[in-house]
């Protein structure tokens, strides 16, 4: 028999009516504030790219929040060659989305380009896609892009020595531009060049590649593929004693990229100074004269008798 108890219901209802009005409480500003200042900013991440995901509403809240900032739209280019223009560096960036305002930073003295610039696109999402590719090559340079912000994380001198290789064996037809696009299947490259003679311009067979990351370079290494332009061609680190002294400064030579409707040029400067060539690791011998010899005649018919010596 069941038995009716009005104060365990009406406890019941009470309960039910405040955990409601607790919940609605808690749905206020202040106290969705109190709730997430503790969380870890990881947690906090996490949270709004789940609820992004679930609610295109919040995505698009957050994307205008983000994109309301201009340093979350602005990029910072660096390695740029000195005869690339605001235009052709715009040119470059234009295939991510449609660009507010590009610059070549140049000296206020003489005008001369100081080798950056910066991109600031309209989108947040266009600036995303540019970052996909930090390495591009912009007027025969490789250049490197990062959001203006954090500016460029700079690799250490013994990083660098790994990441930077000697092309050897190179065709006198083989561009600086050539040599970028062949290597670039191994990974992101920072800078290259053929290397030129500055009186003759003319390649000197060689030329150097650094690559973003110490794997690329390795992989760059280990390819058993070296052929280029018909040519068997030599990759070794840079930083081996036999490739330390052909390092000379290399002047710019005109090229064209394909596609393109601006004239461009190659830079590329080393920091060592013109040197002499290494000297070879073994000594040529010199062609030694010899005498021509000459077969000789003997005269025809019998062979002559034997001198008649007298017994007595």
């Amino acid at each position: 028999m069941n038995t009716y108890h009005p104060s365990k219901t009406t406890y019941h209802q009470s309960t039910s009516q405040n955990i409601k009005n607790d919940q609605i409480a808690i749905n206020t500003s202040q106290e969705l504030h109190s709730l997430l200042n503790p969380l870890a900013k990881t947690q906090l991440i996490d949270l709004l790219s789940k609820l992004g995901c679930e609610y295109p509403s919040i995505a698009e809240e957050i994307k205008s929040v983000a994109g309301a900032d201009v340093a979350n739209r602005k990029l910072f280019v660096c390695r740029l060659a000195w005869n690339t223009t605001t235009e052709s560096l715009s040119a470059a960036f234009l295939k991510h989305g449609e660009i507010e305002e590009g610059v070549v930073i140049t000296d206020k003295t003489t005008g001369r380009a100081r080798g950056y610039g910066f991109i600031t696109y309209k989108d947040i999402y266009s600036t995303r896609k540019a970052l996909q590719t930090p390495t591009k090559l912009i007027d025969g340079r490789m250049t490197v892009c990062s959001l203006a912000c954090e500016g460029v994380r700079t690799a250490s001198s013994s990083d660098e020595a790994q990441r930077k290789l000697y092309i050897g064996g190179l065709a006198p037809e083989i561009t600086s531009e050539m040599l970028l696009l062949f290597f670039q299947k191994h990974g992101d490259i920072e800078e290259g060049s053929v290397a030129y003679d500055k009186e003759s311009n003319k390649s000197l067979g060689f030329g150097f590649i650094t690559y973003t990351t110490v794997e690329a370079a390795k992989k760059a290494i280990g390819d058993p593929q070296k052929m280029l332009w018909g040519r068997i061609i030599t990759v070794t680190p840079a930083d081996n004693s036999k490739n330390k002294g052909v390092q000379p400064q290399v002047r710019m030579v005109p090229v064209h990229i394909a596609g393109s409707n601006y004239p461009v040029g190659i830079t590329y400067h080393h920091r060592q100074p013109p040197l002499a060539a290494a000297p070879l690791q073994y000594s040529v011998q010199p062609q030694m004269p010899y005498m021509q010899y000459t077969p000789r005649k003997e005269t025809a018919g019998p062979p002559a008798a034997p001198p008649v010596v007298n017994p007595g």
